[in-house]
């Protein structure tokens, strides 16, 4: 059996980390460079970097602070934020990123999955997907959660799968910044119906709610940001948590 993950997350504007609650009052939480390292040190098992106005902004995400944060932290490192070309890529891996993240664009181009995969295999490409529930329905979010869609998540995560995609990172805008959990009846239906890792994020307040998603919503990894950036809980203490309660973690 795998070990689980544990992600924090680098929400990025303005050259800071930044954090809200359903994708608005966003606040801010602290400088990235410094952020990241202390991650890397501390028992994190990935980084993931997100330019979440990079896309809103119509500009590229920071390479040249990927650069630096790349060359501070030894862990894998997934980028993403205005990327809707091989070229993007190319500059983000020549830069230090593992792998990239993309969304919008995957929605508006998703021969770009593809042309991903192809090039640089699939376990660089992670599809990001936003979702929330309208009329009892999981509906697709573009452009940061701000642009619904008629697209159901559950067909465009299969649908994102059959196009190369390593990795899905789902994010509940419904439970994102509220601290009650994770979505965890919709991560165990894509887990169910996808043969991908899916990654877990938005509502994490405690260590409890990693245990349910890991057990209950059946993912593959969790990934979190205030809880970690405002030192709630510390991802050592996390893990040795979560291998208390039968659940695999890497401990550095």
């Amino acid at each position: 059996m795998l070990t689980k993950r544990i992600i924090p997350c680098l929400d990025i504007k303005n050259g800071r980390t930044v954090k809200g609650v359903n994708f608005v009052d966003i606040k801010d939480a602290g400088d990235p460079l410094e952020l990241a390292e202390f991650y890397a040190k501390n028992g994190a098992d990935e980084l993931v970097f997100l330019d979440i106005s990079a896309t809103e902004e119509k500009r590229k995400t920071l390479a040249s602070l990927v650069k630096q944060i790349a060359s501070r932290i030894n862990i894998p490192f997934t980028v993403g934020g205005g990327i809707n070309s091989i070229e993007d890529v190319d500059v983000l891996l020549k830069s230090g990123a593992d792998k990239v993240s993309i969304n919008t664009s995957a929605y508006l181009n998703p021969e770009l999955i593809t042309a991903i995969s192809k090039r640089y295999g699939s376990q660089c490409c992670v599809v990001a997907i936003d979702a929330r529930v309208i009329e009892g329905e999981w509906k697709v979010h573009l452009v940061g959660g701000q642009k619904s869609t008629d697209a159901d998540l559950f067909e465009w995560a299969k649908k994102v799968e059959s196009l190369g995609a390593g990795e899905i990172l789902f994010t509940s805008m419904d439970h994102d910044g509220t601290k009650n959990g994770f979505a965890n009846e919709a991560l165990a239906k894509l887990s169910d119906e996808l043969s991908i890792p899916i990654i877990a994020s938005g509502g994490a307040g405690k260590m409890s709610h990693f245990k349910e998603t890991f057990n209950i919503g059946k993912a593959d990894a969790a990934l979190a940001a205030s809880v970690f950036h405002y030192k709630e809980i510390d991802i050592i203490d996390l893990k040795k948590y979560l291998l208390n309660n039968n659940i695999l973690m890497r401990l550095q």
